[in-house]
C-alpha cells in the first residue's frame, strides 16, 4: 500500500547514533583493479560509485522510546505487534546498541494495510526503506543479485538498499513473499536464508557486485496471505503476527486517519474540512484499508468537480474500491 503523507514527526526523535563499514574499500579497490579489460562495464561502473560513496553508513538508535500512540490508533489491528516493536526498542535504549528488531512476518489477508504498516514502521525508525515486491518477481536472483557474465545483470535489491541508502539498519520489505516462484533454475526465497541470521548476514554477497556487505543492521519485515507457502525454515526465522482485518471501531478509525493523511499531504486538501462528516466515515468504513485510500483519494475529486466545500456521502464511490457491501469484517 503506498503513500505519500507527510507523517508525524515523534516526539522522542531516533537519532543518529554512529557509523558503520557496510564494505570495506580496500575490498572493492583490489577488484575493481582486478577488473579485465573485457568486464562487464556496469560492474566497473558499480565498483566506481562504490568508492565515491564509501563504506559508512549511519546506524541509528533510539535515545528514547519513541512516541508511538498515533500508530496505535492509526493501525488498530496492529496492536499486538505494535507492542512487539515498542519492547525491543525500548532494550536498545541507554545502551551501545542500533536499533535490532527480529525478522517479523505479517500474516493476513489482502488490502488490510500489512504493507503500509511496514513502511510506517521504517518512518518511525527513520533508517531508510526497501522493497521487494515477490508477486511481480520472475527470477530467483532479484534478492541477490545475478552474475555479472549474465547479460542485462545487475545487483539484487539488498545491495541496492545498502549502496544507495544512507544507513546501515534499513527496513527491508519482501512483500508478499508466499507469492514468490521459482523458475526452475533459482529459488527467489534462497538468500533469505542467510539474510535472516546475523552471523551470515554479517558476510552476505551479492553475486553481481561479488563484494560482501555487512546487511546484518537490516530490519526485516515480510508479508503474507497464506503461511503454508512459505518453507519451514524461514518461518522458523521470523516472528509470525496474524493481522486480523479491523471491526467496525477500527475500520472507522483507519478512515479518519487516511482522511486526514491525504488530505494533508497535498495543498488542495485546505480547501476541505480537517475531519470527514460521521455519515462519509461510516461509508468508508466498509472498506478495507487498501480500499479505503483508493476512495478516499477518488471522492477528494469527485467533490471538487461538484462543488462541496466538504466530502458527501455521494463522493464516496464504492464501487471504485471494489466492494458494493461490507465483506469480511
Amino acid at each position: 500500500m503506498a503513500t505519500t503523507a507527510s507523517l508525524p514527526v515523534p516526539s522522542a526523535p531516533i537519532p543518529v547514533a554512529g557509523f558503520k563499514n557496510v564494505y570495506e574499500v580496500a575490498a572493492v579497490e583490489k577488484a575493481l583493479h582486478e577488473l579485465p579489460q573485457s568486464a562487464n562495464e556496469t560492474l566497473r561502473a558499480l565498483y566506481e560509485k562504490m568508492l565515491r560513496v564509501g563504506g559508512q553508513r549511519f546506524a541509528v538508535k533510539p535515545s528514547g522510546l519513541p512516541q508511538m500512540q498515533a500508530l496505535f490508533e492509526e493501525l488498530p489491528n496492529f496492536g499486538e505487534v505494535l507492542e512487539h516493536i515498542r519492547r525491543q526498542l525500548a532494550l536498545c535504549i541507554d545502551s551501545n546498541d542500533d536499533v535490532e528488531l527480529p525478522p517479523i512476518l505479517l500474516l493476513g489477508s489482502a488490502g488490510i494495510g500489512k504493507t503500509h504498516f511496514a513502511r510506517r514502521i521504517s518512518q518511525l525508525l527513520g533508517t531508510g526503506y526497501g522493497f521487494v515486491p515477490m508477486s511481480s518477481l520472475t527470477a530467483g536472483w532479484v534478492l541477490s543479485g545475478a552474475s555479472s557474465q549474465w547479460k542485462n545483470a545487475k545487483p539484487g535489491k539488498v545491495f541496492d538498499t545498502f549502496l544507495n541508502g544512507d544507513y546501515a539498519n534499513p527496513v527491508m520489505v519482501v512483500d508478499e513473499l508466499d507469492k514468490a516462484s521459482a523458475d526452475g533454475q533459482y529459488d527467489p526465497l534462497g538468500p533469505l536464508y542467510e539474510l535472516l541470521e546475523t552471523q551470515t548476514a554479517m558476510h552476505f554477497t551479492d553475486e553481481f557486485a561479488e563484494i560482501p556487505i555487512n546487511a546484518s543492521g537490516a530490519v526485516w519485515f515480510a508479508t503474507a496471505n497464506d503461511a503454508s507457502r512459505i518453507p519451514e525454515p524461514l518461518l522458523n526465522r521470523m516472528n509470525v503476527y496474524e493481522i486480523e482485518p479491523p471491526d467496525t471501531e477500527g475500520s472507522i478509525r483507519i478512515a479518519q486517519s487516511l482522511y486526514r493523511e491525504i488530505r494533508e499531504s497535498h495543498d488542495w486538501g485546505r480547501h476541505f474540512p480537517e475531519a470527514p462528516s460521521d455519515s462519509v466515515v461510516e461509508k468508508l468504513a466498509l472498506l478495507t484499508p487498501r480500499e479505503m485510500r483508493r476512495v478516499v483519494q477518488a471522492a477528494f475529486g469527485n467533490a471538487k468537480i461538484s462543488g462541496h466545500d466538504q466530502l458527501q456521502p455521494e463522493d464516496v464511490d464504492l464501487q471504485r474500491g471494489g466492494r458494493k457491501s461490507r465483506i469480511g469484517f
